[in-house]
């Protein structure tokens, strides 16, 4: 993939320029803290107490917080819902100045296969596998737990979640939506032929300890697609993101299935800044984090905005330099979540979604629904809810079992068990209309499909595409595989060691996240859980040798080299932390040493 520009990375650091943001931005905001709208991401869950949210989806794109009580690391419940996620990943660690806020990855995309996906999941498309691969780095925000000044791209910032001097930090994550499943507002893509991008900033609107959060804006969330020129399709910020903000424009970077990307991240003085150049259509997208761009970060007290240009935090990708209060152990990180996808014979129980903004925007979709018939929940059987949104009483809600979904032992959504009380979003097959700022529009899904975040986070009884052998093995009935090759440094220089990990437990009902007991890697009564590996990316630009290695994510493919023992790669709860993440120690990267050389 790419091995000439792997090449020159090696030699001469990125390949491409980091653009700025575009002059004369219609969307700078005025100095001074800014009021929230009544519809707005001041929490990303969608479960604030006060205000209701633009992207009703129970935080699928979320970070995964955790919580401490009692000096013990907990499951973090947003307003009486659990939020968990599943998100396997690989942590690069270097100790080089620079690492921890510069570098560049090549990435190829992947393609779904050309017969379109079928109900008993014989094909299957990338969206009903992962709804989000991205990459993750840790970013300076005062105003996020523990509410402590940071000092940007410095190593003097503590991690450590018992640190009550921890710098102020937040969590972002550059992710890719697949294709298939329009609009962005009620499900995962963008288009339905393309790949689109997006800069989330995630922060925490919680004291050290988690003595006091704000339950009207605990997961505040800045959002902006990568444009072609670095402008937002819609407010970015918590306070005043409305559905301009994800809808994408004629300016939104649309990127096809199997090309291939060079994606750098940077931290010039204008803001932090996300890059991809398509090397396949030569079409760059960038977004700068910045207050001219209108991010804001959130004040705890009244949920209001202050515009806010954001930098990394750390100087280096050193072990310790994490988000404090995130699952994930986080560095520099490349992931995909998983476990938001169900395939169906048929969908039942409409449910429609819709939206008022101020300013006068609205949005509209009336057919979605809360139920999965057939497919993922068995032939001829009836799935999950619905749910009464006014009470959150469910009907047939289940969990984990030790051999197969069981009943969930309450018909709350909001009590915060960790249960699947309902199949929604769930969206027929074919097209269906909607009404955006009152205009008529027509979206689109390439099967029945329910994302099973509307009343909870997720697949919690682990019977969905994500938890079944369907992930990409070369066969064509399945997607391709993502091809990662890096990070790089800015210097060209690779992160001498990884670490697998993912946060699974936390959302497995049988995982005790105090002692790790029953917290394993596939969940117990999952069929299958996927995994990176290391295969042969071909000849070196001078047509003979090897080019290294690429990273893959799924299942083994044709020429793959190392697994490191598939599930067994992901290691063991880190329960002097948080039991519900499963990491691994430490190795050495194998991406270009061994049987990778180049």
């Amino acid at each position: 993939m790419a091995v000439a520009v792997i090449c020159q990375l090696t030699v001469s650091g990125s390949a491409v320029a980091t653009p700025t943001a575009a002059a004369g931005n219609a969307l700078t905001a005025a100095s001074g803290a800014i009021a929230p709208n009544q519809v707005n991401e001041l929490d990303c869950n969608g479960w604030s107490n006060s205000y209701e949210s633009v992207r009703q989806l129970a935080g699928d794109l979320c970070t995964d917080p955790i919580s401490v009580s009692n000096g013990k690391a907990n499951r973090f419940i947003d307003n009486g819902w659990y939020v968990g996620h599943d998100e396997p990943s690989t942590k690069f660690i270097s100790s080089q100045p620079g690492s921890g806020n510069t570098m560049t990855y090549l990435m190829k995309m992947s393609k779904d296969p050309a017969a379109p996906p079928t109900a008993n999941g014989s094909v299957v498309d990338y969206a009903q596998l992962s709804v989000a691969p991205w990459f993750g780095l840790p970013l300076c925000d005062p105003k996020s737990y523990p509410q402590n000044p940071c000092t940007p791209d410095s190593d003097t910032n503590s991690g450590l979640i018992s640190d009550p001097n921890g710098a102020g930090s937040a969590f972002m994550e550059l992710q890719f939506y697949p294709p298939g499943y329009t609009p962005f507002v009620d499900s995962t893509s963008c288009s339905a032929t393309k790949w689109c991008a997006a800069l989330t900033i995630d922060s925490l609107a919680c004291t050290f300890g988690f003595a006091t959060c704000n339950g009207n804006c605990i997961e505040p969330v800045n959002f902006a697609y990568l444009q072609t020129n670095g402008v937002p399709s819609g407010p970015p910020s918590p306070q005043l993101a409305d559905v301009s903000s994800f809808m994408p424009n004629a300016s939104t970077l649309m990127i096809n299935p199997g090309d291939e990307l060079v994606v750098s991240i940077s931290d010039p003085p204008s803001g932090f800044t996300t890059t991809v150049t398509d090397l396949t259509t030569h079409r760059t997208g960038f977004m700068t984090a910045s207050a001219a761009n209108g991010f804001m970060n959130t004040n705890i007290a009244d949920c209001s905005g202050t515009p806010f240009t954001f930098h990394a935090e750390y100087n280096s990708a050193q072990q310790q330099n994490q988000v404090p209060w995130a699952a994930l152990e986080g560095g520099v990180l490349m992931q995909q979540e998983i476990g938001h996808g169900e395939v169906c014979n048929s969908v039942s129980n409409q449910d429609p979604f819709s939206a008022s903004f101020t300013g006068g925007q609205s949005y509209s979709d009336p057919n979605v629904y809360d139920t999965c018939n057939g497919g993922a929940e068995g032939k001829k059987a009836t799935g999950e809810g619905p749910c009464n949104p006014n009470t959150g009483v469910c009907q047939n809600a289940t969990t984990q079992g030790t051999s197969g979904p069981v009943a969930c032992p309450t018909n709350n959504a909001a009590s915060g068990a960790l249960c699947e009380f309902a199949d929604g979003f769930c969206v027929q097959q074919g097209t269906r209309p909607v009404v955006i700022n009152g205009v008529p529009a027509t979206e689109s899904a390439r099967t029945n499909e329910c994302y099973q975040n509307r009343f909870q986070n997720g697949d919690l009884d682990f019977e969905g595409q994500s938890y079944l052998p369907d992930w990409p093995n070369g066969s064509g009935r399945y997607p391709t595989t993502f091809q990662y090759a890096g990070p790089f440094t800015s210097g060209g220089h690779t992160y001498p060691q990884v670490q697998f990990e993912t946060d699974v437990g936390g959302s497995s009902n049988l995982c005790d996240v105090s002692t790790g007991a029953g917290c394993t890697v596939p969940p117990i009564s999952a069929k299958f859980y996927p995994f990176w590996s290391l295969s042969r990316a071909g000849k070196n630009g001078n047509g003979n040798g090897s080019a290294g290695c690429v990273w893959n994510f799924g299942n083994d493919q044709p020429k793959t080299v190392a697994d490191f023992g598939g599930d067994a790669q992901y290691g063991t709860p880190n329960v002097a932390r948080y039991g519900g993440t499963i990491i691994s120690a430490p190795m050495p990267n194998p991406e270009f040493t061994g049987p990778c050389r180049a």
